[in-house]
């Protein structure tokens, strides 16, 4: 009689567990902005504000967190989860299902993640710096030794990455918690002293202060799009929590905490002028709590880079699975947690990246723009994207579509343009490590399609090979051809006729799907059929979120499949090709070196697929392409 409470009360501890979790993972990028937004919007507005024009920054940053997080991501946006999965990649193969894999919605996708692998560098430099110059204050004469503290700490969190962040991060949660009961504390205690700040609520004051104030008005625009950094995460780490949970910490915590501290902040400004080397942010705090305060910031600031370097792990594993980057090796951290991932050329580069970002510019503020950039023109390529899931995907009305997708375009694409103004300070740093590897993403997208357009020509159909081999010899066993299609001859299996003069009894030719979905449950992973003569064309689905196991499918997982593998008795065929770029054109052929470079130094397909190298036989071949 007691099993429906005691089942909602295992269902509430458990929205209270993922809500938690959340915290800790979801939230610390946009949670840190505090930091650092108030500070350079000081900054770059020349080094003080009046009264009326601190509650016009206040009204923007209390708007753009209303707008940006709260509407577009949490209760829109949010909706278009791909079989519970988040993210612009997520978000293009949702919309890839209904639209087939159209040239701009790849285009837009590939470009969107390039973006946020440029972000995933900036995150953890202006985040660490900008917790760590809380020092000066207490601490004047510390200041020369931020940035090589800086420095050791990057050092020490990407060192880390490989051994897994699987116990630590029960303790993001708790500590991002505390994290924002402070900061709202010490933001309420300031609104109480000043509780007129609270008419920054109303928009027309911020609205008023972008026409009065012109171009500033427009630069210090720029400034304020730094507290919705971090918004893409809630999209983005939807997969692992739940719609709900996130939805919950955001409105339950995150958001009442983030804008009471940024009203607090503007209430220090309104009480006193603010001096150009004044920090908002720490001067909440009495002094005798500063020293805890920056070593509380400094570990938030910490999980906030965790958070966006393990989203760069996740990011890639995508794209190697919608083939927009060539196969690397991915390796699990935790076994109870399926995002708890880590890729080491991913995360090397990245710490080269910030440790250059940290040395050269030294400080928060002059890294606040190189910061902005990246994230804006995601945000406005996500709008994009929502606009043709609105379509295609919920099905609205043209105008309902417009007016909402068309909100959120004009907001985003304001801040874009706010955020070029800084281009030439640093702006341009995100916008050229997105370019070269869109450039990359492009040149393997493009010559993969070219490499399996040529192989193709160099086969026939397989219905005429089967029949032209009925009644041959065979030898025992059972010999797996990986192959792209099912209706023509794989090139290897011609190679070993040709070299061996062999057919083995029993023919697979298996080919590997990856769905526009993030999983393929078990009982729908394999699908075979009988071609006649022992010949089987056999498919082996896997989400762009999975892990592809060809032998484990093929005995443990083949749930229906009337084939049984005996993998002693079994060898896999592959390819080894050497790509030899033909075109004429000369930006082509340099695209096809390109991708040459990038097939010659990817992860072999008998690697990433997991198969034992002693059942593997590779025959080398030549392609142009």
């Amino acid at each position: 009689m007691n099993s429906e409470p005691e089942t909602a009360l295992h269902s509430q501890q458990r929205l209270g567990a993922l809500s938690l979790g959340a915290l800790g993972v979801v939230y610390g990028d946009i949670g840190t902005s505090p930091l650092y937004t108030i500070k350079t919007a000081i900054d770059w507005s020349g080094g003080a504000f009046a009264p009326e024009e601190a509650l016009g920054m206040l009204s923007l940053i209390f708007w753009t967190l209303l707008i940006i997080t709260s509407i577009k991501y949490v209760a829109v946006i949010m909706r278009a989860d791909n079989d519970g999965e988040g993210g612009i990649l997520a978000l293009m193969s949702l919309v890839g299902i209904k639209r087939g894999r159209h040239a701009a919605i790849i285009a837009i996708g590939m470009l969107g993640a390039a973006l946020l692998f440029g972000d995933g560098a900036i995150t953890p430099a202006i985040s660490v710096l900008s917790a760590l110059e809380g020092l000066k204050i207490p601490v004047p004469a510390i200041g020369p030794y931020i940035v090589p503290i800086s420095v050791v700490v990057l050092i020490g969190l990407f060192s880390l990455q490989s051994k897994g962040t699987g116990q630590i991060s029960r303790l993001f949660g708790p500590v991002m918690t505390v994290w924002f009961l402070v900061i709202g504390a010490l933001g309420l205690f300031a609104v109480v002293q000043h509780p007129e700040v609270l008419l920054a609520l109303n928009p027309a004051v911020g609205a008023s202060y972008l026409f009065e104030h012109g171009a500033s008005g427009f630069l210090v625009l720029g400034a304020v799009f730094l507290c919705a950094t971090g918004a893409e995460a809630l999209y983005a780490d939807m997969g692992h929590f739940g719609r709900q949970p996130i939805r919950l910490a955001w409105y339950g915590l995150v958001l009442p905490a983030l804008v009471l501290n940024y009203a607090g902040q503007t209430a220090l400004i309104v009480s006193a002028p603010t001096k150009p080397e004044a920090n908002p942010f720490f001067d909440l705090c009495p002094p005798a709590w500063q020293l805890p305060l920056v070593a509380l910031a400094t570990l938030a600031t910490v999980i906030a880079s965790q958070s966006i370097i393990t989203g760069a792990f996740s990011m890639t594993r995508q794209a190697i699975q919608l083939g927009l980057l060539p196969r690397i090796n991915v390796s699990q951290t935790s076994e109870d947690s399926y995002g708890q991932v880590y890729v080491g050329f991913v995360n090397w580069a990245l710490m080269a990246l910030t440790l250059a970002l940290t040395i050269t510019f030294r400080s928060s503020d002059n890294l606040a723009a190189a910061f902005g950039i990246a994230v804006s023109m995601t945000m406005l390529l996500t709008s994009f994207l929502m606009f043709v899931a609105m379509r295609e995907v919920w099905s609205w009305s043209l105008p309902l579509s417009l007016l909402a997708s068309g909100l959120f375009i004009t907001v985003d694409g304001s801040f874009v343009a706010a955020n070029m103004v800084k281009f030439f300070e640093g702006g341009w740093i995100p916008l050229v490590v997105a370019s070269i590897i869109f450039f990359l993403m492009t040149c393997w997208s493009q010559g993969y399609l070219a490499m399996r357009a040529a192989l193709e020509r160099d086969t026939f159909p397989l219905d005429d090979f089967i029949e032209k081999f009925h009644g041959k010899p065979r030898v025992a066993g059972t010999a797996v051809y990986l192959s792209s299609r099912h209706n023509v001859v794989p090139v290897p299996l011609l190679h070993n006729l040709k070299h061996n003069k062999v057919l083995h009894r029993r023919i697979v030719i298996l080919h590997v799907v990856t769905a526009q979905i993030p999983r393929v449950q078990i009982s729908q992973r394999l699908e075979t059929k009988d071609l006649g003569d022992e010949f089987y064309a056999m498919t082996l689905r896997y989400g762009f979120m999975g892990y592809p196991n060809i032998p484990r499918a093929l005995t443990i997982e083949s749930v229906g499949c009337p084939l049984r593998f005996d993998m002693m008795d079994t060898s896999f065929f592959v390819g080894r090709l050497s790509i030899l770029p033909a075109t004429r054109s000369k930006w082509r052929r340099f695209k096809m070196s390109v991708f040459e470079f990038m097939h010659r130094n990817a992860l072999p397909a008998t690697e990433f697929f997991q198969i034992p190298p002693g059942r593997v036989v590779e025959l080398g071949s030549q392609v142009e392409v």
